[in-house]
């Protein structure tokens, strides 16, 4: 349809200006209108061009593309050019399979919950907060990253994956941290990491989301602000505890030892003595046994000899001798010699 400028501009001419044309006039010309006489091969022409355009598309290198016919689901495709049936017959999904995925769930402020897909105004800055297994609260702060395992199931299998994929991490640390003290909550980061790793990708298998879980990363462990004197005064006790656990042990150490080297002197000793006891008495039978063998052989003869050892061990003990004759009767020329002996000893 072709407008008569020249008309068109004499009658805002005529009207005054700029009036523009009338919408019956407008309806009118639209009904005299004809197709020029190149019209349905110009039509042909548009319809090929929408046809191609429709038909083909392209997969990022990151991605592949789930193809749906009238909304069931039909194939999938590679990073490329590709070809579909047009005029919306076939649509294309095209999640990133290859690209890493991030679930920030509460930095060190205690902020909000961060998702590259799940995007929700809803304040959930308490999902740090979490109870141990010894009752206390901690503020457990970590990091999810995963990626697209099964196109199929993660598109149609799940009604929405971030909300998904939220509540279940939340959920495995909760349950987690759950089983432990908050003293293993902030020392034992890496273990308890590792088990909510396991843990979660067993749930998302469970539930056919279609994702894979590369690594669970927990952050700084702490507890809520309002109890971190009172956590550090308990903190305090403890080590002031294992103080003095350690020094009652080193103590104990050490008086131990001593008191067992002590007690195996005196056992040592002890025998020893008893030995020696021993030994003494079966020699002295021994001894006496076999003088008394030579006394039954010779009485006189062994009577003499043991007199004499006798005296022989005897004499030797009791210092100066004095011999008396038994018919003396004056014993007083002795005097002198006891005194000059009493001087000289």
């Amino acid at each position: 349809m072709n407008w008569d400028w020249d008309k068109l501009k004499d009658q805002q001419q005529q009207q005054g200006g700029g009036v523009p044309p009338q919408f019956d006039e407008f309806l009118e010309k639209l009904k005299n209108f004809k197709l020029p006489s190149g019209g349905p091969l110009l039509i042909a022409l548009l319809v090929v061009v929408v046809v191609a355009f429709t038909s083909f598309y392209t997969v990022g290198v990151d991605q592949v593309g789930v193809v749906q016919r009238f909304g069931r689901y039909v194939r999938t495709t590679q990073p490329g050019l590709n070809f579909k049936l047009p005029l919306g017959i076939e649509t294309v999904l095209k999640p990133p399979v290859r690209r890493v995925l991030r679930e920030n769930f509460a930095d060190q402020s205690g902020a909000t919950v961060t998702s590259s897909l799940y995007d929700s105004s809803e304040e959930t800055s308490n999902v740090t907060l979490m109870l141990t297994g010894d009752l206390n609260v901690a503020l457990v702060p970590w990091i999810v990253q995963y990626q697209i395992k099964d196109p199929y199931n993660y598109l149609f299998k799940v009604a929405d994956e971030g909300r998904l994929m939220n509540d279940m991490s939340e959920a495995t640390m909760r349950l987690v941290v759950g089983d432990r003290s908050i003293n293993e909550v902030i020392s034992k980061r890496d273990e308890i990491a590792q088990e909510a790793k396991a843990l979660l990708q067993k749930e998302l298998d469970n539930a056919e989301a279609g994702i894979r879980v590369l690594t669970v990363e927990l952050k700084k462990t702490n507890v809520p602000t309002p109890v971190q004197p009172s956590f550090n005064d308990v903190n305090m006790a403890v080590q002031d505890k294992q103080t003095m656990i350690y020094q009652a042990k080193e103590e104990y150490n050490k008086a131990i030892p001593e008191a067992k080297g002590q007690a195996d002197r005196t056992i040592k000793t002890a025998e020893g003595y008893a030995l020696e006891r021993v030994n003494e008495a079966e020699g002295n039978a021994d001894r006496f046994s076999a003088i008394y063998k030579q006394y039954a052989k010779a009485k006189d003869v062994t009577k003499r000899r043991m007199y004499l050892e006798a005296l022989q061990d005897i004499l030797p003990k009791i210092g100066e001798k004095y011999i008396i004759d038994a018919d003396q009767k004056n014993v007083l020329p002795l005097l002198n010699l006891v005194k000059e002996s009493g001087e000289k000893k």
